[in-house]
């Protein structure tokens, strides 16, 4: 099979088992073994998504730390979380859709959405992330 790369080996040892089970057991356990199979996955992609998660949310509490900036009213640390279990919660659904009705293409468009939005409303709360200068409190311009 193509597509697959090193760190995804268990992946395809477990797409294999399932399918060699399927042509050993035939069609009427095929439903059960493609959702044993989708919910590997499923813990698959939310372990890395959880753990990307918790590194973004590290590298934003030590940036906050360095960061003496006064909040903006709309930059909560609620609204923040909320939209993050948001778009985990979303992604999961909308990655079985996208995968499931094209494939990798479709995975990938669901992907870039999903980011899309998330990189959207990070600039929308911290509108100095991207170079942009912005008038600190203090006076003055702010920025990279």
């Amino acid at each position: 099979m193509t597509g697959f790369d090193a760190r995804d080996t268990d992946l395809k040892r477990e797409l294999d088992a399932t399918l060699q089970t399927r042509r050993e057991l035939g069609e009427e356990y095929e439903s059960a073994l493609v959702e044993s199979f989708l919910e590997k996955v499923d813990q698959r992609i939310d372990g890395m998504v959880e753990r990307r998660v918790r590194r973004q949310l590290a590298e934003q509490q030590t940036q906050t730390a360095r960061d003496s900036r006064a909040p903006m009213a709309t930059d909560s640390w609620g609204e923040r979380f909320g939209f993050g279990i948001v778009s985990l919660v979303l992604a999961v659904p909308l990655s079985a859709i996208g995968g499931g009705i094209a494939d990798t293409p479709g995975l990938a468009v669901a992907w870039a959405g999903i980011v899309g939005v998330n990189v959207a409303q990070a600039a929308r709360t911290n509108p100095g992330l991207f170079g942009r200068r912005v008038k600190s409190s203090r006076g003055g311009d702010r920025g990279d």
